[in-house]
Parts: C-alpha cells; sequence; structure tokens
C-alpha cells in the first residue's frame, strides 16, 4: 500500500497492456507509490516477451521520459505518447486511449475490484485476470447479428 500524490490515489494502482480490441495482455498491480515509468519497464518486459509480434505501444503522458528509448532499444517496440492538447477543456475523447479507459470501466463492473479487497498483489492480478475472462466469455456467448 501506498500515496500516489500526483494522482493523488491511495492503496494500489493497475497497470494493463491492451490491444486493439480492447482485450487484456498483460497486467500489473502496483503499491500507488511506485511510478508509472518504473512498473512499465517491468510490464513492457513481460509483455514483448509473451508476445513477440507486438510493435507498436500507445501510452498516456505518464509513460514518458527515458522509457520511449527503453523500449526502443530494449524490446524493439515503438512507445508513441497520446498527449493532451493545452487548448482543450474539460473532458476529451483521446484517440487509443479510450480503449484502456473502456477496459477500466469493464472491471469495475466487478464487484470484486470496484474496491481495493485483496491483501496480496498476486490477488489482485488474478481478479483482473478472473474478471477479464469473464468479459471474453460473455462477448464469445453473445448472438451475432449475422449469423442464422
Amino acid at each position: 500500500m501506498g500515496f500516489d500524490g500526483v494522482k493523488l490515489v491511495n492503496g494500489r494502482k493497475r497497470h494493463v497492456v491492451v490491444d486493439t480490441l480492447g482485450l487484456l495482455l498483460g497486467v500489473m498491480v502496483t503499491a500507488a507509490d511506485v511510478g508509472d515509468r518504473a512498473a512499465a519497464h517491468i510490464l513492457l518486459e513481460q509483455v514483448a516477451a509473451a508476445h513477440h509480434r507486438l510493435a507498436l505501444v500507445w501510452a498516456d503522458g505518464g509513460y514518458t521520459g527515458s522509457l520511449v528509448e527503453h523500449c526502443l532499444a530494449a524490446f524493439a517496440l515503438v512507445l508513441a505518447i497520446v498527449k493532451r492538447s493545452d487548448n482543450m477543456k474539460g473532458f476529451v475523447v483521446l484517440p487509443k486511449r479510450w480503449i484502456v479507459e473502456r477496459l477500466f470501466a469493464h472491471l469495475m463492473r466487478s464487484r470484486r475490484l470496484a474496491r481495493d479487497f485483496e491483501r496480496r498483489i498476486a490477488s489482485a492480478e488474478a481478479m483482473i485476470y478472473w474478471s477479464m475472462a469473464a468479459l471474453m466469455t460473455r462477448r464469445l456467448a453473445r448472438p451475432h447479428r449475422g449469423r442464422g
């Protein structure tokens, strides 16, 4: 457990990597006082090892700095930062970042993930995978319009 003074988050933070459909490729739960870039180093290493064809990763402004060069040199991943424009006011949907936000919204529909009930980081990550498996099962079981 920790406190992130920038995001004003107490407890834990969830770092996720998703594909363009919003399906989970990797997750890492850390204490809130662990920096985004430090967690991204470890998570991107795990995801790059598991998904060899991954070539481009979009990220928000919290993952800038030396992480961009590190991803290119160590994993041959292009880390593209999707930044918010300075002249935008209020809520604005940013391209590509809404995919991760949609995943977080789906995860919040799981009662176990709506609050921080887990004592261990491993069980918190397992609950995210479990919730994602339920989401993927619902998508597979949904009737498609084009089929008889």
